[in-house]
């Protein structure tokens, strides 16, 4: 087998894989792709140079995580709305849009390969966690993830960040300390079958536009964001009627298909169009906690919809 012919084998079988970890580096799904593009066009440029010292698996990676290391160069960390400061106590206030700031995209599981990989990869793209490592400098989460998630050797990091082996070691240090600091979501609590059922109770609320039944399966401290809108709600006074006045809007409720994102429940988004289509609009992406739901993100495109193994529209 040729050295083209031993690359696309093994690029095929990684590519899922080799997204996902570019994903963690760059919180976005979209570069992600093109970094994984990028990955295999350089691969397929330098693969008569591969001298074998590592494995090829090993070589894909180093590359990957260099280009992401260039991206991240030319732009600031991505964020959620909960991240730029504090809540709106009131449900009437204007929500609006805002594209000056990056924000951090959800990465559909359809895209993570076979279920038995997806089951191996969903807690490291679980969204909380993402949007943590956006807290760290790139080449902290670069070894950070290197290290937690691929299990190299101080080493192999030393070795694909072109740093020495005590580099390393700070740079995990300093991670692991700014890591703790932060307030991440623990491992899933529910089986992916209880969340799901948890996610059919709340589709029926949601779509029957039932406030009392949607209070059955969300927290007190339950948060709505939507992204790209720096303004969010949390807790029931809140959320319930701005959820009510969202009712109460031209065109109703939404439609909500079920699916999964980031390892987590997840639902597409459709809405009517002026000729009364319901086309996809956005991506829901749920956090479960104590049974029920915490926290319920939004993330806008209908190429988010897609991506995620659902149609554009009903």
């Amino acid at each position: 087998m040729s050295s083209e012919e031993r690359l696309r084998d093994e690029f095929g079988s990684l590519r899922p894989a080799l997204v996902a970890h570019c994903y963690r580096m760059t919180g976005s799904y979209q570069d992600a792709e093109d970094a994984v593009q990028e990955t295999y066009l350089k691969a397929a440029k330098g693969v008569d140079g591969f001298e074998g010292r590592s494995s090829l698996k090993t070589w894909l990676y180093r590359i990957a995580t260099n280009t992401c290391l260039t991206e991240l160069n030319h732009r600031g960390r991505r964020m959620l709305p909960a991240g730029l400061g504090a809540p709106s106590d009131d449900p009437e206030t204007r929500v609006f849009a805002d594209d000056t700031v990056a924000w951090l995209e959800p990465l559909p599981d359809a895209v993570l390969g076979d279920p038995g990989e997806v089951v191996v990869r969903r807690e490291s793209v679980r969204l909380a966690l993402v949007a943590a490592l956006q807290h760290l400098p790139a080449r902290q989460r670069a070894a950070f993830l290197l290290r937690e998630v691929l299990s190299w050797s101080a080493a192999e990091i030393a070795d694909a960040l072109g740093v020495s082996v005590p580099a390393v070691k700070s740079l995990l240090q300093r991670a692991r300390v700014r890591l703790d600091e932060l307030d991440l979501d623990g491992p899933p609590e529910l089986g992916p079958e209880a969340e799901r059922a948890l996610l059919d109770r709340y589709i029926a609320a949601f779509e029957a536009e039932d406030t009392t039944a949607l209070r059955a399966v969300i927290r007190d401290d339950f948060s709505l964001e939507a992204v790209p809108h720096p303004v969010w709600f949390q807790g029931l006074a809140v959320c319930l009627p701005f959820l009510d006045r969202a009712f109460a809007a031209p065109g109703g409720a939404a439609r909500l298909l079920p699916t999964r994102a980031n390892g987590q429940p997840a639902a597409g988004s459709y809405r009517r169009d002026a000729a009364g289509v319901r086309r996809a609009d956005g991506l829901w992406v749920f956090t479960v906690t104590g049974g029920r739901f915490s926290r319920a993100v939004k993330f806008h495109g209908a190429q988010l919809v897609t991506a995620a193994g659902l149609p554009d529209r009903l």
